[in-house]
């Protein structure tokens, strides 16, 4: 088990290039390095075409550097084979999606068994944990619905559960109220929050708005490539700005 403020995220010099059709690369990373350590609550921050969904995809081993080294509660993943990837993802990090991801055939204790699944677990005890979930996420009495009868936010408790039945240490949350309507994903980052702080997991949250960014407890803010702020939330976006821009 990791001790808080042991770091389980280790970035150092990473880099990344996309090949081009027309030849040559595209470089979309600059040399990122940074810690994360075990009990944080993280916000990555950044516009659009920043880099941060590439970072993110590196952080939760759907993607592999060009260059520098990633290690994940202490394992050098950087070279890992695709097999080897999928393990890591299986086994250490919750996914959190702006679009749920869920099975829209499937309901919704099956939606949250799933990826116990692929880890061998026995029947009962990929039931019994998935309803743990559910009741943790206040879903108990809607095991039997199907994902296209429930709200957005029932809909992203339902994939918060589902991260979180695999007992995570880590949970990876894209955009995760991007697809809610603003009651609904204060309720969703106020229940990040209470992960956070009542069960020490550790969280790291994409984001391009500073409103949603300002949950978290530290900001990574990404711009053009590169880190620009690493540090506590700033007081107001304007204060931010300062900080990155000099505005």
């Amino acid at each position: 088990m990791m001790k808080k403020n042991e770091n389980i995220i280790s970035m150092n010099k990473i880099c990344k290039s996309f090949p081009l059709e027309i030849g040559g690369a595209q470089q979309v990373l600059f040399d990122v390095s940074f810690t994360v350590s075990s009990g944080e609550f993280v916000a990555i921050m950044g516009p659009s075409g920043s880099g941060k969904s590439t970072c993110m995809n590196i952080i939760g081993a759907l993607d592999t550097p060009t260059s520098g080294v990633y290690e994940l509660y202490g394992k050098n993943i950087t070279n890992m084979t695709d097999d080897e990837l999928a393990i890591i993802r299986n086994e250490y990090i919750g996914f959190v999606f702006q679009n749920f991801n869920l099975l829209s055939k499937r309901n919704v204790l099956d939606n949250v068994m799933l990826p116990l699944m692929y880890r061998g677990m026995s029947p009962d005890e990929r039931i019994r944990r998935s309803r743990e979930m559910l009741r943790r996420v206040g879903l108990e009495n809607f095991e039997t619905y199907l994902p296209t009868q429930l709200s957005g936010g029932m809909k992203q408790r339902v994939a918060i559960a589902r991260a979180l039945a695999g007992e995570p240490k880590l949970i990876l949350a894209d955009e995760p109220t991007g697809a809610l309507d603003s009651k609904m994903g204060n309720e969703i980052l106020h229940f990040f929050k209470e992960l956070n702080n009542d069960l020490g997991i550790t969280i790291i949250m994409i984001t391009h708005e500073f409103d949603i960014a300002q949950y978290a407890k530290r900001l990574i803010h990404i711009y053009d490539g590169r880190i620009n702020y690493d540090g506590v939330i700033p007081k107001s976006e304007d204060a931010l700005n300062r900080k990155t821009h000099g505005k």
